[in-house]
């Protein structure tokens, strides 16, 4: 469940939107990092290639799934 977030003095605060869109990107990361493991990358190649929105997600899996060895595929994308 989320946490409320709470100022220094201990009384609640409102969210703010910037945090909002920082949590949605942290979630489509998430996301990200679960398809590119899931074809075969490795857990830090995930992570980092999912960081990297000017990589299409979808190209990327797509290169695997015809074969290319999630190594190169990271050599290849990076």
């Amino acid at each position: 469940m989320p946490q409320i977030p709470e100022s220094e003095d201990g009384t609640l605060r409102m969210t703010t939107a910037h945090e909002i869109i920082e949590t949605e990107l942290d979630r489509v990361e998430r996301w990200r990092t679960a398809e590119l493991m899931r074809v075969g990358f490795a857990g830090d190649d995930a992570v980092a290639l999912a960081a990297r929105l000017d990589i299409d997600l979808h190209g990327a899996i797509e290169l695997v799934q015809r074969g290319c060895p999630p190594e190169l595929a990271v050599r290849i994308l990076g």
